[in-house]
């Protein structure tokens, strides 16, 4: 089966949340959204090197709330917070709105998002590092912070070869039919000297099991990864038992054979 559908559009509505929280009539809704396209791109460009994750657009009456998600908040608060303003100042003039809004909210575990990872290895690829060395070391720190797969495909002239070709490296499970499965996704490019390189990311959390808040503002919950190994450990053992029986059957199976003798 084609594995086209793009693993967090799959989700919306189920484990996950909208990245933009307003309401569009036939009139406003187009407008609103190429603003949208608009505040990411320039965010993304902008703040190029900040860690970006992914960023929330939400829309009240006159207001405008944009919330960053990044592994350093630093680069982007800047000292004192003077980045910020002159940031805010920006999209004013970008969205021709006066009273805009902007949270950053820190990612405390970057290896088990899919962007931040992509990021990672595109960064790494483009100074020239082996691109399996990259991604190696990237599905190693992923799998020791409690992922419970990771999955990695490059495409493009790799190593700078002749010929473009794709490769994937995967460890662990990613089962991207499973919608309770909590797969985070990415699609990030390194520019070479020698070509683009596409490079896509799949992280399994483990398996939502209750229900979710579907707020895309939500950090941590009850659903964190290594959940589903502690409930594991939880379960009472019975090796014990078995080995007990084991050791029954070994000294019936001796008296047997000094009866025989």
């Amino acid at each position: 089966m084609g594995q086209k559908t793009n693993p967090i559009g799959a989700r919306l509505g189920i484990i996950r949340g909208w990245e933009s929280n307003w309401y569009g009539n036939k009139r406003d809704f187009s407008t609103k959204l190429i603003e949208d396209n608009k505040i990411r791109t320039y965010l993304n460009a902008r703040i190029n090197k900040g860690g970006i994750s992914k960023i929330v657009i939400e829309r009240t009456l006159n207001k405008l709330i944009i919330t960053i998600h990044t592994s350093k908040p630093g680069i982007i608060i800047g000292k004192g917070g003077g980045e910020v303003d002159r940031i805010k100042e920006e999209l004013k003039k970008l969205t021709g709105k006066d009273d805009v809004q902007i949270n950053i909210l820190e990612i405390r575990r970057p290896e088990l998002d899919a962007m931040i990872v992509g990021d990672t290895i595109a960064r790494q690829i483009e100074n020239r590092i082996n691109y399996k060395r990259a991604i190696k070391m990237a599905i190693a720190s992923s799998l020791r912070m409690g992922a419970e797969g990771i999955k990695v495909k490059v495409s493009g002239r790799l190593g700078g070869s002749e010929i473009a070709r794709s490769e994937e490296i995967k460890q662990g499970r990613t089962p991207l039919h499973t919608l309770r499965m909590d797969i985070d996704y990415a699609n990030v490019f390194a520019f070479t000297v020698y070509g683009k390189i596409g490079i896509k990311v799949w992280i399994c959390k483990g398996e939502i099991l209750g229900k979710r808040d579907l707020n895309p503002n939500f950090v941590g919950g009850k659903n964190e990864p290594g959940e589903r190994r502690e409930r594991r450990e939880d379960r009472p053992e019975r090796r014990d038992d078995r080995r007990g029986g084991g050791e029954r059957r070994g000294a019936g199976g001796g008296q047997r054979r000094e009866a025989r003798r």
